[in-house]
């Protein structure tokens, strides 16, 4: 007679994972266990991409904007400009997903027929109120795009501007982010990381995978499944409180809706020391779960993350898995942030031991390092520091500011090591 499992027995028979090994599961989930085995080549961005399933835009350029950190981040050393190539080539797409993000080609049709469920985003918000208050000028853009062709936001000539966000772009910038919030423009490319828009017509006809047909008329509840099992497989293992963050999901994912999908064997469920509740794993993982297990699954990864890397945007997540509290304090005002205006987290063999506030001056070659903050239970080993330092470098020659400075540290001694080691007397 066959078995049903329960919501508290593992679906997969096994020893309890440690929080340790739990990090180790998600960190391999993301692709970042351990450093690449080989120079990246070009199919690894959107494979990237398609593993963690999704990848923020965020245009803040005190670093390398934030999408092409996280691909550093995972790939190591290699050219930004292959993601502008996988999004031309349509092997990558533009949507909103967790917010603006670059997404698989295989996954727009399932984010289209999503759209209905963001209306309360305030990017689609904003978008009706356009459509609403400036109907003629949007379908004069809209004819002019379908009657000459993909365009930029410059490409108009604009006219009177707002005080501020969205509302101080001229009209035809908050026209074409309208249209594509509502889905009758796409992202065709981007020029210096401007969007070039196109109807969305065009760019669907070029994406490889092609779009589904069968994705447009899948249920609320079949696209919630689809998600919350996209979002599983992109964390490792993660608890049902977790879960809907990824894809901003609401209501929240709890573990009564997450019981089918153990049931079906298309979920694992994990203890995990220290949760209250089970945790669960994508069955594609299995393997990955096994190893973590087994104590397997070894970080041995030191890299410097974005702010708008999916491992860290999750700040409840955060604090739970890596018992690191982490704000973006880049929207703060001056005088509130505690680190720094564009703080990058530092991993370090499975842990964040740190964060760093980074500015590249790109026109004098220098990486600046403005403060760099240890957290107070991290040991500043010498192994943590040439590791570290060895981050930084990569870091700053994939910049193209290959000079680091380091302005101050805490702890205060951990400054002359690591410019010991960038003078290579370390």
């Amino acid at each position: 007679m066959k078995t049903v499992q329960t919501l508290n027995q593992p679906s997969v028979a096994g020893r309890p994972l440690s929080l340790a090994q739990a990090r180790a599961l998600q960190l391999a989930a993301q692709g970042l266990l351990r450093a690449p085995r080989r120079r990246a080549r070009r199919e690894d961005v959107p494979a990237a991409v398609e593993r963690m399933r999704l990848l923020q835009i965020d245009s803040i350029h005190v670093v390398a904007r934030s999408p092409y950190l996280v691909l550093h981040s995972r790939l190591g050393d290699y050219p930004p400009q292959w993601l502008d190539e996988a999004l031309e080539q349509g092997r990558l797409a533009e949507c909103w997903a967790h917010e603006a993000c670059f997404v698989p080609a295989g996954d727009v049709g399932l984010h289209r027929a999503w759209r209905g469920q963001r209306a309360a985003h305030w990017a689609h918000r904003y978008a009706q109120r356009m459509r609403r208050e400036h109907a003629a000028g949007m379908d004069e853009l809209l004819e002019r795009i379908r009657a000459e062709g993909p365009m930029r936001a410059a490409d108009f000539d604009g006219g009177a501007r707002g005080a501020g966000g969205w509302w101080s772009w001229k009209p035809e910038k908050r026209w074409l982010e309208a249209w594509f919030a509502l889905g009758e423009l796409m992202v065709a490319r981007r020029e210096r990381f401007q969007r070039v828009y196109d109807l969305a017509e065009r760019v669907l006809a070029r994406l490889e995978p092609p779009v589904a047909a069968a994705d447009a008329a899948l249920s609320h509840e079949a696209l919630r499944r689809r998600f919350v099992l996209d979002s599983v497989r992109a964390l490792g293992v993660v608890p049902a409180r977790w879960i809907a963050d990824y894809y901003r999901l609401k209501p929240a994912v709890t573990d009564r809706e997450l019981r089918p999908l153990v049931e079906a064997g298309e979920l694992l469920q994990a203890t995990v020391a220290g949760w209250a509740g089970p945790g669960y794993v994508h069955r594609d993982h299995a393997p990955l779960l096994e190893q973590a297990r087994a104590g397997r699954l070894r970080a041995t990864r030191t890299a410097l993350l974005s702010p708008f890397d999916p491992l860290v945007w999750d700040r409840d997540r955060l604090r739970g898995m890596f018992d690191f509290d982490y704000r973006i304090e880049c929207y703060l005002p001056e005088g509130k942030r505690q680190h720094g205006y564009y703080v990058l987290p530092i991993l370090h063999r499975g842990r964040l031991v740190g964060r760093l506030d980074a500015k590249a001056h790109r026109a004098e070659g220098v990486f600046e390092v403005k403060a760099l903050f240890l957290e107070e239970d991290v040991s500043p080993q010498p192994r943590l520091l040439r590791e570290l330092a060895d981050a930084i470098a990569a870091t700053a020659r994939w910049h193209g500011t290959p000079r680091v400075r380091l302005s101050r540290s805490r702890p205060a001694g951990v400054a002359a090591p690591l410019r010991a080691y960038w003078r290579g007397d370390g």
